[in-house]
């Protein structure tokens, strides 16, 4: 069955408040361009594509922050949509890509269309003026194939600008089902159970070098942090609810309080302790300069036995890792605070923008928000949609089957990316810098004042 993802209404309203407070464009043109369709082609296992017409060699480049394995993904998806259309689509991943659209975009050489992570980054570049409202095909294909929540994550004020595309669920934590059968570890219920866990696989030790029990990267060139600040916003989730959470979002929960502290301090109390940190790879030290595509490699080695990451992390596991419940690597999620807590899950998810109304680029941006798209990239593994049309058939293995079912949980708490949603100057600015400050040994105070002095003043 496929359901919709149900977001709670507070994090829509949140969210909502937050991409309407610094909208400057509410535009609501109509800039669907037609494709010519008089000449649809007759190529084997196009007939998907037949909507989109012929495109005649029109260049369309989608400029990303998505790297390495999943670029070539991409790639191959785009690579059916030009042979059945007549198109020229270019993916082009950047690991720099946070930093470098924005230069872009004022340098007047803007994309024809960004994936982008964040809706706070959204945000901010609607705000220049750059940004092409949705043409109503896409508004279409998102009113049919996704929830109203997520299509109000890629509005601005009253203007729908960006549909969805892929999704992931944040919180998951990847360890050795090998391992954990030979040291008789049992997969942690709580908070506190994972803690204790952690204690325990300290004192016994593992079979690589260097073991610590925790391994962890936050390198991620311009954007390096992130990783970190998904473990705060799981934190927070879980400790203080979603309420607490939204305030946070929103500013009126300070990063100071109280209750924002606490979920630092508990990542703390695995980040900075030198017996549990960094296995395989150094001391805490070692968190900026190990990417995130390594930080859980030494699972592997046996040098550490948690790793706390998405579920698009099965993408980074070398070829010829078992990637099963009872292999090298698999992962449960972050359990709740107290035992019969609902599941609390954060997550995110990608845009995708336009910086023109041409045929080809609104063409493009159409096929990315069909069901056509998300049963294509989703079939070659790695990732998942929120997409309704997404056969889960297509989905690759019992853990990405898992996420969908968790997104769709009638009684999950899902709450979307914190620092994603937060405007850009906190979520993808002092937030990032902030994490890699703590764990390079600044004091917490200090970093959780300087985070909030960053937030924007006026929304």
């Amino acid at each position: 069955m496929k359901r919709r993802i149900t977001l709670p209404f507070a994090a829509v309203a949140v969210s909502g408040l937050l991409l309407a407070g610094c909208s400057s464009n509410d535009k609501t043109t109509d800039t669907s361009a037609a494709p010519d369709t008089s000449m649809a082609p007759a190529v084997a296992g196009c007939e998907d594509y037949a909507a989109y017409g012929q495109l005649n060699g029109a260049a369309v480049e989608v400029y990303s922050s998505i790297t390495g394995v999943e670029a070539d993904a991409m790639t191959t998806v785009m690579d059916k949509f030009n042979e059945c259309t007549g198109a020229k689509v270019t993916f082009n991943g950047n690991k720099e890509f946070e930093a470098q659209l924005p230069v872009r975009v004022e340098g007047g050489t803007a994309p024809d269309l960004a994936v982008i992570p964040q809706p706070g980054l959204l945000q901010k570049l609607v705000g220049t003026g750059a940004v092409v409202p949705a043409p109503t095909s896409v508004e279409a294909n998102v009113d049919k194939w996704w929830s109203p929540d997520w299509k109000t994550y890629g509005t601005v004020g009253t203007t729908f600008y960006a549909a969805p595309m892929l999704a992931n669920v944040k919180g998951f934590i990847w360890y050795s089902p090998k391992e954990f059968a030979a040291q008789g570890y049992e997969i942690p219920k709580t908070l506190d159970e994972l803690w204790a866990l952690t204690a325990t696989m300290a004192t016994n030790g593992g079979t690589g070098p260097n073991y610590k029990p925790w391994c962890i990267g936050f390198g991620s060139d311009a954007a390096t942090g992130w990783p970190g600040t998904d473990w705060v916003e799981d934190l927070v989730l879980r400790v203080n609810g979603g309420d607490v959470y939204d305030k946070w979002v929103a500013g009126d929960t300070k990063f100071n309080s109280p209750d924002i502290k606490k979920a630092f301090e508990a990542f703390g109390n695995i980040a900075l302790n030198p017996d549990y940190v960094n296995g395989g790879l150094g001391d805490s030290a070692s968190i900026i300069s190990t990417t995130f595509q390594e930080g859980g490699l030494p699972i592997l080695a046996g040098s550490c036995s948690l790793h706390h990451q998405a579920s698009f992390y099965q993408a980074q596991w070398p070829e010829g890792t078992d990637v099963s419940p009872t292999g090298d690597a698999w992962a449960f999620m972050m359990p709740p605070n107290t035992a019969g807590d609902p599941p609390a899950v954060t997550g995110g998810g990608e845009f995708v923008a336009a910086f023109n109304d041409s045929a080809a680029t609104v063409a493009v941006q159409t096929f990315m928000s069909s069901d056509t798209f998300a049963n294509a990239r989703v079939k070659l593994g790695g990732v998942i949609s929120a997409n309704k049309g997404l056969d889960v058939a297509n989905v690759d293995n019992e853990l990405m089957k898992s996420a969908v079912e968790i997104l769709q949980g009638d009684t999950t708490v899902f709450r979307f990316d914190g620092s994603d949603a937060m405007p850009a100057a906190v979520g993808t600015g002092s937030f990032w810098t902030g994490m890699n400050d703590y764990v390079s040994g600044k004091p917490l105070d200090t970093v959780l004042t300087d985070i909030d002095n960053a937030w924007p003043s006026n929304g």
